[in-house]
């Protein structure tokens, strides 16, 4: 029997194969459908996703492409590159390498790669700058980069209500450094096709596209173990140590106050899917 179907059955009793089963991030999955749905399938090409993490949608990438195909992930994420190795043994995808390394400092050839990706990742490096220039220099001419992002307004309805409690403390300062965060995590729409145009590649189609999170009231919010593990530590580090309790027991208040008015909170997450090709 061909090797393709060598593992054609899954045992649901084993435990191995059931702590991968439920694993699909829940924040990321949105943004990772439109950039599957953005690649050009083809065989015999070699594709590079940046920003691998625990997997998705990297694996699903090389599962897609087939075995003519090699793909690379990559992550500086030590214990997350372990976790999707261990994701890829299991659903047998040989074709899929994962290395750990940064954006910054591709450890590859110039021209390597028929397709770079990067799902909600370009967004999140320490040097936005240095990352276009490694991923333009790495991608063929022709090749492909496709990348989604979140925009400014991601969020807004949670951030309106810090920018009011914030203002009600007379934490002005405070308020510069929310709207200084929002710019350095979500850069506007512009700013991405400059830096297509400044790293030798050319706009093919953008799609845009909004889900939400919901949520019974904000303790529930703040309460989110997404929330608690992405974003909670990053809102408490805008405020002083002095006012990080405070400022948060109101801004629970007001939140609650928020869905008792709207029946619930609603955090609408507005995202882009960008092709792009190197000249």
């Amino acid at each position: 029997m061909s090797s393709t179907f060598d593992k054609s059955k899954y045992d649901l009793t084993d435990r191995q194969i059931v702590s991968v089963i439920d694993d699909l991030p829940l924040w990321s999955a949105p943004f990772g459908l439109k950039l599957l749905d953005a690649i050009r399938y083809k065989k015999y090409l070699k594709v590079l996703d940046v920003g691998s993490g625990l997997g998705f949608p990297t694996i699903e990438i090389a599962a897609r492409l087939g075995e003519t195909c090699s793909v690379y992930g990559i992550d500086p994420w030590k214990e997350a590159n372990e976790r999707a190795e261990q994701k890829a043994s299991i659903w047998n995808i040989p074709n899929l390498t994962i290395i750990e390394g940064h954006a910054e400092n591709l450890p590859f050839n110039n021209n390597e790669f028929d397709i770079v990706t990067s799902n909600n990742g370009i967004n999140n490096v320490q040097n936005e700058n240095l990352v276009w220039s490694e991923i333009s220099r790495v991608t063929k001419s022709g090749g492909q980069f496709v990348f989604t992002v979140n925009l400014p307004d991601s969020m807004i309805e949670f951030y309106d209500i810090l920018i009011k409690v914030l203002e009600k403390n007379s934490l002005f300062e405070e308020i510069e450094d929310v709207e200084e965060h929002i710019y350095h995590k979500r850069k506007p729409l512009d700013h991405f096709f400059e830096m297509i145009e400044l790293n030798g590649f050319k706009l093919v189609r953008i799609t845009e596209d909004v889900f939400n999170f919901k949520y019974t009231d904000g303790t529930a919010l703040l309460n989110h173990f997404f929330i608690k593990l992405a974003f909670r530590e990053s809102w408490l580090n805008l405020l002083s140590v002095e006012h990080r309790e405070s400022v948060f027991i109101q801004l629970e208040k007001e939140l609650n106050d928020y869905s008792d008015a709207h029946d619930c909170i609603k955090l609408t997450i507005p995202f882009v899917c960008i092709d792009s090709q190197k000249k």
